[in-house]
């Protein structure tokens, strides 16, 4: 699995995890963690009953999940990339759209933001256009970069 947290040795303590299409999914798969070595940024999983090539095909493009009190502990003001998911972007007093998925680029994240007016916009999410995020709100204030928005 591509490993996404920045506390990887928080994993090395898992005695389970979950697969599924997605944390909303109503019963992702639980499975019983054997093992679990690094490999650069992934993670070779060991699991209770996946004992052939052909079991693990079939766990091919599934999401890896833990429970929320398995994560690592946050900082105060740090939050879970999931918890952007859903939340409605406003910039310039006017909603671009809600946040679809976060991208991971290394450099910055990038929101994928779907609405109506825009469609889909990658928006760059550093420490210049992002203003505020209140989650008791579901609302993330930004600047934008002119020329990020195509014309209406």
């Amino acid at each position: 699995m591509r490993v996404l947290t920045d506390d990887r040795d928080n994993l090395v303590q898992l005695d389970s995890v979950y697969l599924g299409e997605s944390p909303d999914e109503a019963a992702p798969r639980q499975f019983a963690l054997r093992g679990l070595r690094f490999n650069k940024q992934y993670a070779l999983l060991s699991l209770e009953g996946c004992h052939s090539r052909n079991d693990a095909e079939l766990l091919r493009d599934k999401k890896v999940f833990i429970r929320l009190d398995q994560a690592a502990p946050l900082e105060d003001g740090q939050y879970f990339l999931f918890e952007l998911i859903g939340l409605r972007v406003i910039a310039d007093q006017m909603e671009i759209g809600r946040v679809r998925e976060v991208l991971q680029t290394g450099a910055n994240d990038v929101y994928v933001v779907d609405g109506a007016t825009y469609g889909e916009v990658l928006i760059p999410a550093h420490d210049e256009t992002i203003l505020n995020i209140d989650f008791d709100a579901g609302l993330i204030t930004m600047a934008l970069p002119d020329g990020l928005l195509p014309p209406r």
